[in-house]
């Protein structure tokens, strides 16, 4: 048997990805806040695209949000890198870009224009100064700027303890070992790394590394450098002279208190119920993450990306937040002012490259705009019962419910209710929050949405009486006389996912508040 060598040609399928389809479903995924930032970056990089700073209702001359006529993507993007002659004439290039060699750019102003402007600026920056000081009537220049951003920095808490260390009047070795446990506080501010570690690994005696810890627990935030909860509440304690013996017993039986055992509580403290609920007051003001007030991420604020609104008749008015759409220009006038001075093969790769990419972004962003508005439509059609009676009636749908019904791939459904947020009569809430699992009930086919069942074991969970709390079985008893078929572990995740405690710490919490306020 001999090995051979030949050539062959078959037929077959096969997925290509290109970089502009990979494009749109990245945009699909992107929240506004993500959108916004790609698309200032694909203005940066290409010299076609430009912001859209027209007020509505006046467009603007030779500048497009829409795809020209003569790029319809690969096929009609013009050959700029064909091996004929560019064609640059103003008539040819007014018949495929869509504009006229007119419509160009201004000259620059000369030099003595620049100049009096400049002389301008001056003579305004001199009238701003007043006998009270400098004041400054325009936009700041860039040191002022640096200046500004500096200042706004918020403090970190290696820098708020490195601040207190160097005032401490230490020695430089303690300095350092105390330097090293700063750098190794987590987030919450505890150190947990043992002494004795420290000691070895600093080559230092195991005394002076304890003397380290000391100062830094002295530092503020108080409770800083604890090695757990109960030194960093025992530390803030101290720190307010309220550390008595009963305290500190509590202290020492953090388990108990976390299971409200509050009976055995009382047995080892020797409290009546009333100091005891004291004592728990007390604690609960103290803080058991002392680092987490530096270094904390800002706030992200959430702006809706569809909005949606009764309309007279009793309808559903859905229309997209135009204040997250970033407006994005095809600058023809540009295209074709530098499509007339292209003399090179590589200048007219560059000006092909960019011409398409800038026409498939625009068409990328109505694209996905258009599908977010489509998928907005069918969960408000879906959901329509909530939108006005609440959570109670949230219906139990998937994505593949919606995605048949627009005639869209399950996994652009995906993709579009991701980090995308809907302004409804009853709030403001997430496109994935009205996909819920289904219950099954006994009433009907459709079932109940997890949600809604969550909502009914929570209201009857705060209407509970210290003398009536309902364990998981009396409540799945509850749920299935109202139609719900729901296992009790079912319950009892739902209830933990939703920080509720047991019946037996409910019942034991709710007593130890009746006592104390008698």
């Amino acid at each position: 048997m001999s090995l051979q060598q030949k050539l062959a040609m078959r037929q077959g399928q096969s997925l290509v990805m290109t970089p502009q389809l990979s494009q749109s479903i990245k945009l699909l995924t992107l929240s506004n806040i993500e959108l916004a930032a790609f698309v200032e970056d694909e203005i940066e990089r290409n010299p076609f695209l430009e912001r859209d700073v027209r007020i509505d209702g006046q467009d603007t001359d030779n500048r497009s949000t829409e795809p020209s006529e003569t790029t319809e993507f690969s096929d009609t993007v013009p050959d700029l890198t064909s091996n004929n002659d560019l064609e640059t004439s103003a008539k040819s290039l007014s018949e495929n870009i869509g504009t006229s060699i007119e419509n160009v750019y201004p000259d620059e102003p000369d030099y003595s224009d620049r100049t009096k402007e400049n002389a301008k600026n001056k003579e305004a920056y001199d009238n701003s100064v007043s006998t009270g000081g400098l004041q400054v009537t325009g936009a700041g220049t860039s040191h002022d700027q640096q200046i500004a951003d500096y200042t706004a920095t918020k403090e970190t808490l290696r820098d708020h303890l490195m601040g207190q260390l160097a005032i401490a009047g230490t020695s430089p070795e303690m300095g350092f070992i105390v330097t090293d446990m700063i750098d190794n506080l987590d987030d919450a501010g505890y150190l947990r790394i043992e002494i004795m570690a420290i000691a070895e690994r600093l080559n230092c005696p195991e005394e002076q590394a304890q003397a380290a810890l000391d100062l830094l627990q002295s530092f503020d935030p108080v409770g800083i450098g604890a090695r757990n909860l109960a030194e960093c509440l025992r530390l803030q304690l101290k720190n307010k002279d309220h550390l008595d013996p009963a305290m500190a017993q509590v202290i020492d039986n953090l388990d108990l208190l976390g299971k409200r055992d509050f009976a055995t509580l009382k047995k080892i403290t020797n409290l009546d119920m009333e100091d005891l609920h004291d004592v728990l007051m007390e604690i609960q003001t103290l803080d058991p993450k002392p680092g987490t007030a530096f270094d904390a991420d800002p706030i992200q604020h959430v702006v809706p990306d569809v909005l949606v609104r009764e309309a007279p008749d009793g309808a559903w008015i859905i229309e997209l937040n135009t204040d997250t759409l970033p407006r994005v220009l095809v600058n023809n006038n540009y295209i074709t002012e530098v499509g007339n001075k292209l003399n090179d093969e590589n200048s007219k790769d560059f000006v092909a490259q960019c011409l398409q990419s800038a026409n498939w972004l625009t068409k990328s962003l109505d694209q996905r705009a258009q599908t977010i508005l489509k998928v907005a439509r069918e969960i408000v059609k879906q959901q329509d019962a909530f939108m006005v009676h609440g959570v109670r009636k949230l219906r139990p749908i998937t994505l593949r419910m919606v995605a048949d019904e627009i005639e869209m791939h399950e996994s652009s459904v995906s993709r579009v209710t991701t980090n995308k947020y809907m302004m409804t009569p009853r709030g403001l809430f997430e496109l994935k929050y009205f996909f819920t699992t289904t219950i099954n009930s006994s009433e009907n086919d459709e079932g109940h949405s997890s949600e809604s069942v969550r909502d009914q074991i929570r209201d009857m969970i705060n209407s509970e009486k210290s003398d009536a709390v309902l364990s998981d079985d009396a409540i799945v008893a509850a749920l299935k006389a109202s139609g719900v078929e729901i296992a009790r572990r079912t319950i009892a995740k739902y209830r933990d996912a939703m920080n509720i405690p047991s019946s037996v710490q409910r019942r034991r919490e709710k007593r130890a508040k009746e006592a104390a306020g008698r």
